[in-house]
């Protein structure tokens, strides 16, 4: 089992550009997410945005996460590039939060200005869970926690060198399914605009480079994640535990009704 960091020594990590792997769920199952930070994962990724859970339930997903025995920090992709819910994300004990729908580097700025306190953010003070875990000086918060702008648009993707230069921002996550319908898919996964993607991930990729931060994706799969990270993204989500969970309640069925022939 891997070790693992502190809420500081992952984002250390993360702004380095090291690499990193995580998972991603939806559900509000915190007993499965005890059992996921056990893992080895450096993160799970919390998703309120369209996972099925509300604030009591990331908070107490993130909570399951910290346990004895835990590799991973708790990550939240929040419901919009809003300062309450990245606040309360934040409070309830995030290390990093996701802001989706980044079009521009103005509303990077507001996503970081968000992430920190004043003089330098607009985030109000009242870490009440997270003070024990993060912080809860402002300075120590602001090493302690990250921000990333999710490129899932069209203007995302035209922006995205400049999204990548906002001072502060920490790294860049591509949604790819609403990327490929960004740039002309039928589907969340058509086939037909394959090179267009990847070229737009290329895009996205470099420009994270070139401005040091990180660079990261999400993934269906650990073999789709390996890959990604081979070609240069920092950091890979496998997603998601909803999903997983009716693959490989199916493969059994169907090994088991095989089995019986």
């Amino acid at each position: 089992m891997a070790t693992g960091r502190t809420s500081a020594q992952f984002i250390a990590a993360l702004r380095n550009r090291e690499e990193l792997i995580g998972y991603w769920s939806l559900l509000d199952a915190p007993i499965a997410a005890e059992r996921l930070a056990r893992v080895g994962y450096d993160y799970l990724a919390f998703d309120a945005q369209h996972g099925l859970f509300g604030y009591q339930g990331m908070l107490n997903n993130l909570l399951a996460t910290d346990t004895k025995g835990s590799t991973a920090v708790g990550m939240v992709r929040v419901e919009a590039n809003d300062l309450t819910y990245i606040g309360k994300a934040l409070d309830a004990g995030a290390s990093a939060v996701i802001v989706p729908l980044i079009d521009s580097a103005r509303d990077a700025a507001d996503a970081v200005a968000a992430v920190r306190y004043p003089p330098v953010g607009r985030r109000s003070y009242g870490p009440m869970r997270a003070q024990l875990r993060i912080g809860p000086n402002p300075a120590d918060t602001h090493d302690e926690t990250a921000v990333l702008a999710m490129i899932e648009t069209a203007d995302g993707l035209a922006n995205v060198e400049e999204i990548c230069a906002t001072p502060g921002l920490d790294g860049v996550y591509v949604g790819p399914s609403d990327l490929r319908l960004a740039i002309g898919g039928a589907t969340s996964t058509d086939p037909s605009v394959q090179d267009e993607f990847e070229q737009a991930l290329t895009r996205v990729r470099k420009a994270a480079e070139a401005a040091g931060i990180a660079a990261g994706i999400h993934n269906a799969d650990g073999a789709s994640a390996a890959r990604r990270l081979a070609e240069g993204f920092t950091f890979a989500s496998v997603a998601a535990d909803v999903v997983h969970l009716q693959q490989i309640a199916t493969s059994h069925l169907e090994a088991a009704r095989g089995g019986a022939r």
